[in-house]
């Protein structure tokens, strides 16, 4: 019986083959089901999509890339249940919609028209502002997959005391179970006399391990998170914590740490958290 569901957008680059492997792993571990999604865009334009005498057609080719994704997600993950479709649009709005009813949504960071040279695109930025469900972001030379069993690294939570990190504490701390990984929560040195921000109370009343470590840091808190998670397996943030401005979906300290983090990344929407 599984339970939620999972959703990768794909685009047959091998940034989405990442994202294949690390939701299929994901999945299994949830015991929910995998929806490969390809947005495609070209409806939206003035363009045959059928075969011609030069080319076998736009809508054939994006099918064949659905139909390889399953069979990458079969092999990554035998037995898990996986269903696969294009949709008409740009890959943001249809990957936020698809968002709607789905328990998370991964995504490459390169790919789905990232800009060359930039390590995630508007696409990218804009699902992890407005999904309605946690996104993660996979690096294209991304091994955690392969790596998680022979090294298995901590699960890196940026905190805060706000909402959406608490929403992302929640995340981070069930990720770290469902794959028995150790946890390092990086604090805010400033919310030491902060009862309400309290990590170490905060994470009494979540976590029964006895593998997590807390850090408390002083400055830029995203230089800091990424310093504090080379080794990580997954580095988990909310949206926008006490730092961002009123408006603003996705503050400084999440959009720096998806530009250069080296390992996947986690980020709790405002929709998601809440907000």
């Amino acid at each position: 019986m599984t339970k939620g569901r999972v959703v990768a957008g794909i685009d047959g680059s091998p940034a989405a083959e990442i994202a294949i492997r690390w939701a299929a792993t994901e999945a299994a571990a949830r015991g929910a089901e995998l929806h490969l999604v390809h947005a495609f865009v070209w409806p939206l334009f003035n363009v045959p999509l059928g075969a011609s005498e030069l080319a076998p057609g736009l809508r054939a080719a994006a099918d064949r890339i659905v139909r390889q994704a399953i069979e990458s997600a079969e092999k990554f993950e035998p037995g898990i249940a996986v269903e696969g479709r294009r949709a008409d649009g740009f890959p943001a709005p249809v990957l936020i919609a698809a968002s709607a009813d789905a328990d998370l949504v991964v995504i490459g960071s390169r790919g789905l028209g990232v800009t060359l040279g930039a390590m995630l695109g508007s696409t990218g930025l804009d699902l992890t502002a407005n999904a309605r469900c946690p996104v993660v972001v996979v690096r294209p030379d991304d091994t955690t997959a392969t790596e998680l069993d022979a090294l298995p690294g901590p699960v890196v939570i940026g905190y805060d005391g706000s909402s959406p990190s608490l929403k992302a504490l929640d995340f981070g701390l069930e990720y770290a179970r469902r794959h028995s990984l150790p946890v390092r929560v990086v604090a805010a040195r400033q919310l030491a006399d902060d009862a309400a921000g309290d990590p170490e109370a905060e994470l009494r009343t979540r976590y029964d391990g006895d593998d997590a470590e807390i850090v408390r840091v002083t400055g830029h808190p995203a230089e800091q998170i990424l310093r504090l998670s080379a080794d990580a397996s997954l580095i988990v943030l909310g949206a926008r914590g006490r730092g961002g401005f009123a408006g603003l979906l996705l503050g400084s300290v999440s959009q720096t740490v998806l530009q250069h983090a080296t390992r996947p990344v986690a980020v709790i929407p405002a929709a998601a958290a809440g907000g």
